[in-house]
């Protein structure tokens, strides 16, 4: 069940560098927010793969569930209600404020890892 996957690992380091860098450069109305929380899914699931093995569809599932629960949670200010707001690093991980649109773009990066991992074992078997 535990193992290191280097490809995963990989991807984990490149996408978590794509997202400081969003986060430190980009200040714009799609890309950081939007795109932003598509590759945060990815992430996050990649980061999971690189250490468990566990069938994809159960880790993107977990990921969805809990990317959405967050952001559910966020609704009721969870945030301020745990006291986090003076952690600045905890309250941007967790976010202070909910948007609909977010859950679309974590649903989109869910369907993007399973097409990808469709396709990707659709190859190791031809």
């Amino acid at each position: 069940m535990f193992t290191l996957n280097k490809k995963y690992f990989y991807f984990t380091v490149i996408l978590f560098s794509i997202e400081v860098f969003i986060a430190i450069f980009v200040n714009e109305s799609f890309i950081r927010p939007f795109i932003g929380d598509v590759l945060v899914v990815i992430l996050i699931y990649c980061f999971v793969k690189t250490f468990l093995k566990i069938h994809s569809s159960i880790v993107i599932s977990a990921v969805l569930a809990f990317s959405c629960t967050i952001e559910i949670l966020q609704y009721f200010n969870f945030v301020k209600i745990l006291g986090l707001q003076k952690y600045k690093i905890m309250a941007i991980a967790l976010g202070s404020t909910f948007d609909g649109k977010d859950i679309i773009a974590y649903t989109i990066g869910a369907i993007t890892v399973l097409l990808w991992e469709n396709q990707t074992n659709r190859k190791v078997k031809d």
